[in-house]
């Protein structure tokens, strides 16, 4: 019985920690823009605000793409390894070092489409001014 209870305890908390998270963030920033409205301040910030958050949003699809790229390419680390492994023998160095080298070889492949990205995004700024 007392088995049970410590996971569905620790699930209990969990949900209570990210509600009351949020509760706290969405009753701080009204509170936030009550104050600006009664002072009859400027709402602009709010306006950069949501510029961020789109900003935010395309960098957080570039880290989606690089943790991807990094996931697959440490899941073919695991084949190669095991691979390496079953014919050669090399035991578990064989995985550590596919992984390794599969994983550094996709970031090194993101730096790369970013790089041709940022140019072509230059370009395109430059050839519209």
């Amino acid at each position: 019985m007392v088995e049970i209870l410590v996971p569905i305890t620790l699930f209990i908390c969990i949900a209570a920690g990210i509600i009351i998270t949020t509760f706290i963030n969405r009753t701080a920033s009204h509170k936030e823009r009550m104050a600006l409205i009664e002072n009859g301040l400027d709402a602009s910030i709010f306006d950069e605000k949501s510029r961020k958050k789109k900003r935010k949003k395309d960098e957080n699809k570039e880290h989606s793409l690089k943790w991807g790229m990094v996931a697959v390419s440490v899941g073919m680390g695991f084949i190669v390894g095991s691979v390496l492994d079953s014919i050669l023998g090399w035991g578990d160095v064989a995985y550590f070092a596919m992984i390794m080298v599969f994983g550094g070889a996709a970031l090194i492949a993101y730096y790369f489409l970013m790089d041709k990205k940022e140019k072509e995004e230059k370009r395109d700024n430059d050839t519209m001014v």
